[in-house]
């Protein structure tokens, strides 16, 4: 393709758009990326496709922009740092029905395009690379990555998203463009990568994958990925984005103990492998009680709240949750609790006064206070949480 033709095409693209975008972040990557950009440029030709190569440059001092355009691809100026940041400013800039990203550092094989394309026209919204089902070759992933990280990632995803994806981490893969708004990515660093799979299977997008291959990359320089930085971020996103995990599941473990134990003590103590478990216990058998019916609260109010604000899609879940937390329901199961906790408040102090208010059971007049004391602060925060709950959905009464 003469210089003049490929000028004739991208401002064909511009105007009209094409059939596929390739977009590739770029941070000094002068050493790699003129072997992606034509690896990319023959795949597009192979498959006789109108499609465009765009750089996403992040401020590299390199040469990479200079490179990029002097082989015909359009550089993309993303001033916002990191490796999320820079593929979304390409995102933007994008012309093409579907988008195909790619790292520039060579690890990737852009000839598979086709693979991709041809899940996108047989209706895929997003179509994931496998390294593993397609081979890595020796040296281009560390082995803890490989063996452990990667998997380990990628296990926790389909568990906690149930995204039908083995390769989490594949930075080749593609999408339809229009899915884009749907997705609403956030995430300025490496973390945007699973962010996209995740909120794919939130939202009920199509996902499929294809094998691809991973070769040592083409860079001198180490490579920007810092294993236990980004893991860490990787592991914070999921948290974040999956109340069920972080809180819901954690607290109904924790409210469930607390109840077993609480119910076994209440009646009197009990001997457990020879030890005499008695109010002591019972004590923290409360705690886990209120602290684990806490949490179970906060994952409703971080779900529904999530929703509001467009970081997670509205399902039948989350309808049923507000019927069942309206304001209404919670005060009333609010008062329910406060009404237990001055009951039993009531008795203990009446046994109080049976004593002339001096001497009292240790033992029988704790198993009295201390569900009063949980009733007391359950009631408490139903109340509040209520009227917190409340006040979230003003936003979307409006």
């Amino acid at each position: 393709m003469t210089t003049s033709t490929r000028e004739a095409v991208r401002t064909s693209h511009e105007q009209e758009g094409c059939t596929v975008s390739i977009v590739m972040p770029c941070l000094n990557e002068a050493e790699s990326l003129g072997p992606c950009l034509e690896k990319a440029r023959r795949a597009i030709e192979e498959l006789g496709i109108d499609g465009e190569v765009i750089v996403a440059d992040n401020g590299s001092t390199d040469g990479s922009v200079e490179l990029a355009e002097s082989m015909g691809a359009r550089v993309a100026h993303v001033q916002a740092r990191g490796y999320g940041s820079a593929l979304q400013g390409g995102f933007a800039a994008a012309r093409g029905k579907y988008i195909l990203m790619g790292d520039a550092d060579g690890s990737y094989d852009f000839g598979h395009l086709g693979r991709f394309v041809e899940q996108l026209d047989a209706g895929a919204e997003l179509v994931m690379g496998n390294r593993f089902g397609g081979g890595i070759a020796e040296g281009a992933m560390p082995r803890l990555h490989r063996y452990f990280g990667n998997p380990g990632i990628s296990w926790m995803g389909r568990l906690f998203f149930g995204a039908p994806v083995s390769d989490f981490y594949c930075g080749l893969r593609a999408f339809r463009r229009d899915v884009l708004p749907r997705l609403n990515l956030q995430s300025p660093g490496m973390e945007l990568g699973v962010e996209m799979v995740a909120k794919a299977a939130l939202y009920g997008l199509r996902v499929t994958e294809v094998p691809t291959t991973l070769s040592p990359d083409l860079r001198s320089r180490p490579p920007h990925l810092r294993t236990w930085r980004d893991g860490w971020r990787t592991l914070r996103f999921f948290l974040l984005y999956s109340p069920r995990w972080l809180f819901f599941y954690p607290g109904a473990l924790l409210m469930l103990l607390g109840l077993i134990l609480g119910i076994a003590i209440l009646p009197g103590p009990i001997d457990v492998l020879g030890a005499r478990l008695d109010v002591h216990t019972l004590l923290y058998a409360g705690a886990a009680i209120v602290v684990g019916f806490q949490a179970c609260l906060f994952a409703v109010m971080a779900r529904l709240y999530a929703q509001a604000e467009g970081f997670l899609p509205d399902n039948q879940l989350v309808r049923r949750a507000r019927r069942l937390f309206s304001l209404e329901i919670g005060l009333i199961v609010g008062g329910v609790l406060l009404l237990a906790s001055l009951t039993l408040s009531v008795i203990a102090l009446v046994n109080w006064g049976g004593s002339s208010f001096k001497h009292l059971d240790y033992g029988d007049t704790m198993r009295i206070v201390i569900p009063a004391v949980v009733a007391l602060m359950l009631g408490v925060q139903t109340i509040f949480s209520s009227f917190f709950l409340s006040v979230l959905g003003i936003k979307r009464g409006r």
